[in-house]
């Protein structure tokens, strides 16, 4: 098997700059990584989407094993397979036990057992000729599994009007990742490396223009959640605030007490002591 292509240089670029790519988008989960660090917490993140990818990275370098002139796809893959290990050692420690239990199972039946009955049955029940076509077919089922990954985080920008969960640096990372792959994969004629990142490119595009639709929103509406509990602060202030009694008595003595207030008094007395009638009729 040939490690780096020599009958098209293209292949070699695009190659270069998919490694370069991935290599970003492997590391985008490292701040997540480090919250569950400093928290001691997996905080209802889960796990899944790591197990997938570590089982990918596997099938891809078990494919380009396989065939000739995908020497790039073995290193972006090797390093992904390293890095997803660290991230899902990571959850198993501070996960509760529940998904630390659960997170096991499919651990060893995803990633072992599973790679593992792959890796026999393409051996032994297909022959040479054909392995490469099945095992791309299985390769390309679990990166289109990857790819559709991200419908339920456009299904929550959609509802909350808020890109909060879809930072814009990642979308254009993934979708740069998928046009290298898939320029990749058209000068090596792969139609197993071409496919999932037609869907790559559509999806990475879509979130970018949800992100360019929500942002503004996303804006207003932090601005609202920050004027909301001042205004809520100040009505609570209010309510709380006990009634003046003191002044009201001070006022009221000091409105008995007015010269003026007094003449009109006896004025008014004197009108009902002269006049019996109007004071019964009062």
């Amino acid at each position: 098997m040939a490690l780096i292509s020599t009958h098209n240089p293209w292949v070699f670029v695009f190659g270069v700059l998919g490694n370069i790519s991935s290599f970003v988008v492997f590391l985008a989960p490292i701040p997540t990584f480090y919250r569950i660090w400093k928290k001691k917490s997996t905080e209802g993140y889960q796990s899944l989407p790591y197990l997938t990818g570590l089982l990918s990275a596997m099938l891809w370098i078990y494919y380009a094993l396989l065939k000739s002139d995908a020497f790039l796809l073995i290193t972006i893959n090797a390093f992904g397979c390293v890095v997803e290990t660290i991230y899902i050692a990571f959850y198993i420690t501070y996960a509760p036990r529940k998904a630390r239990m659960l997170t096991s199972k499919l651990l060893l039946l995803l990633n072992f057992m599973g790679f593992c009955s792959i890796l026999l049955l393409s051996h032994f029940l297909t022959k040479a000729s054909t392995r490469i076509r099945v095992l791309g077919w299985i390769c390309m089922v679990f990166s289109l599994i990857v790819f559709v990954a991200p419908l339920s985080i456009m299904r929550l920008v959609i509802r909350t009007k808020s890109v909060e969960y879809m930072p814009f640096n990642l979308s254009l990372y993934l979708t740069v990742s998928a046009v290298t792959w898939l320029l990749y994969g058209l000068f090596l004629k792969d139609l197993y490396v071409t496919i999932p990142n037609i869907l790559g490119v559509v999806f990475g595009l879509l979130q970018m223009l949800l992100y360019a639709v929500y942002r503004n929103k996303s804006k207003m509406l932090v601005a609202a959640e920050v004027q909301s509990p001042q205004q809520s602060i100040d009505i609570a202030k209010l309510e709380k605030q006990p009634p003046n009694c003191g002044e009201n008595s001070e006022n009221e003595e000091q409105r008995e007490n007015d010269p003026q207030n007094i003449d009109q008094t006896r004025n008014i007395m004197e009108v009902f002591d002269s006049n019996p009638q109007i004071a019964s009729e009062v």
